[in-house]
């Protein structure tokens, strides 16, 4: 079975940027539900990127794969393209977080690596839900988000696409130089006004949310 999901896998064609952006747009725009499919199958190969991760045992795999792909699913439905975040940071935390639940349902953690680190440092560990963690808190860090991914959409245009080329989809400075035919020095100071701007936007939402209380 392992084998015929890789076979499947390897049938992928990937997108390019624009292709992408035209499905996605065709999908919450349109309600074409082709291009829902053809989103859900182009990111599957993040599912078993995710799935490998934590060396479940083969009897468990192919039912994490379900979960992990049910996570896919609804970060697909639930995903906003238009605030310019990168669909797999967004997705892999709700695919991450449908695998957990599984082996939590079948109690298998065991069959995990639990303190085992992921390439941003974050372990299986720490994505396991908190139950101490405050739904207030967890709300306004939510909208303060949603706030700060306004206020990148008011920065100048190229200050705007280094900022989240940088932090929102882990692009190195020197690929963001070669794409926008800029030198490495600008994208550096355009990222240095982008940011600079972000938090003076940031400062100035903070002293109006506190004299509103």
């Amino acid at each position: 079975m392992l084998n015929m999901y890789l076979q499947e896998l390897h049938k992928i064609t990937l997108l390019t940027p624009e292709e992408e952006k035209a499905l996605w747009k065709a999908y919450k725009d349109e309600g074409d539900m082709d291009s829902r499919r053809r989103l859900i199958e182009q990111y599957q190969p993040l599912v078993f990127k995710e799935t490998m991760r934590w060396h479940i045992r083969q009897d468990l795999f192919p039912d994490a794969v379900q979960e992990g792909t049910l996570g896919l699913i609804e970060a697909v439905e639930h995903f906003d393209y238009r605030r310019h975040v990168a669909f797999s940071l967004y997705a892999v935390h709700r695919i991450r977080g449908e695998i957990v639940d599984y082996l939590n349902r079948e109690g298998s953690r065991a069959a995990v690596s639990l303190d085992e680190q992921d390439e941003h440092g974050v372990s299986l560990r720490d994505s396991l839900p908190d139950g101490s963690e405050d739904l207030a808190d967890r709300t306004g860090r939510q909208l303060l988000f949603e706030r700060v991914s306004h206020m990148l959409a008011r920065l100048p245009e190229k200050e705007q696409i280094v900022v989240e080329s940088v932090y929102l989809q882990d692009k190195q400075q020197k690929h963001i130089a070669r794409e926008l035919a800029v030198s490495l020095p600008y994208v550096y100071r355009l990222q240095k006004r982008g940011i600079r701007r972000v938090r003076g936007m940031l400062s100035r939402f903070i002293h109006d949310s506190k004299r509103e209380r």
